[in-house]
């Protein structure tokens, strides 16, 4: 049984769904906090099971029978999501698992100024560790993140965040589907290769992207990274999450994010969506 966590999130339901075209239903299990929310999983004949890496109590019901487990990294940051990885590593070694896969990061390094870099490669060590073999699929930059990060010039015509540097912004589809075939095939053993979209893009990269999408200027303007954190409290933002996206804009500067790497379009066997397809079929409405 190939059990996925998380399968009521982005990736890991999307995950969850593809599999279905490949394996049997009965040989697929999620692993959620929530068993309503995903009783539409278990409605398609896929085994629902609470699991929650905070209460690690649940693991070993959600992971039982599991051949292989796809640990999706949680929202958290810190020990707490480092703990909770463990956990539901050391929950699939004991639940018999030939293998555990993880969804880590391009950018995972200790030293990262983003937090949850530092996450990623705490977790990595932890799978080093297990004894159990181990898929760790270094993906790029979500490209749902760089909507984020721009969704209010939109409104305003102004993209005013910190100085960047060019990022390989990726889609969640393309990954779900390298999670699938990992999980099916023999591909992708230990560390992954950066599992990219096929171009890098800043910051200004994406003003032009938005100005050619919506046919309304977007200007892009530099701010202090003092000055960004403070907008952002101001608005509401916590400051903690305030600092995090500080972190994000400096490791981008560092160039963290911006190797592009081939091996994703040739796991799909077809080219990675490109940001700009992406953002067009976001922010642009259907006719």
């Amino acid at each position: 049984m190939i059990i996925v966590t998380g399968a009521n999130g982005q990736l890991g339901r999307m995950v969850a769904e593809r599999l279905l075209k490949r394996v049997p239903a009965g040989e697929i299990g999620v692993s959620v906090r929530d068993v309503e929310v995903a009783r539409d999983l278990g409605a398609q004949g896929i085994r629902v099971r609470r699991g929650d890496f905070d209460d690690p109590e649940t693991l070993p019901h959600a992971f039982e029978g599991a051949s292989q487990v796809l640990i999706v990294s949680t929202g958290t940051t810190g020990e707490a999501a480092v703990r909770g990885h463990r956990a539901a590593i050391d929950a699939a070694a004991a639940a018999g698992a030939k293998r555990i896969l993880y969804t880590s990061h391009m950018g995972a390094n200790p030293s990262s100024p983003f937090h949850p870099m530092p996450d990623h490669a705490a977790t990595e060590e932890a799978l080093r560790r297990s004894g159990v073999p181990f898929t760790s699929l270094r993906n790029g930059f979500y490209a749902s993140s760089a909507l984020e990060l721009v969704r209010a010039s939109l409104e305003t015509g102004v993209l005013a965040v910190p100085e960047d540097g060019p990022v390989a912004w990726t889609a969640h589809a393309d990954l779900a589907d390298a999670a699938v075939l990992a999980l099916t095939g023999e591909v992708l053993d230990g560390l992954s290769p950066a599992l990219t979209g096929p171009e890098v893009i800043d910051m200004a990269g994406i003003a032009e992207i938005l100005t050619r999408v919506t046919g309304r200027p977007i200007r892009r303007v530099v701010v202090s990274d003092d000055d960004y954190r403070a907008q952002l409290v101001t608005h509401g933002a916590p400051e903690s999450a305030a600092d995090m996206l500080i972190g994000l804009f400096a490791a981008s500067r560092r160039g963290d994010f911006a190797p592009v790497d081939p091996t994703l379009a040739e796991l799909l066997g077809r080219p990675a969506v490109r940001l700009e397809d992406y953002l067009k079929s976001a922010v642009t409405p259907p006719r």
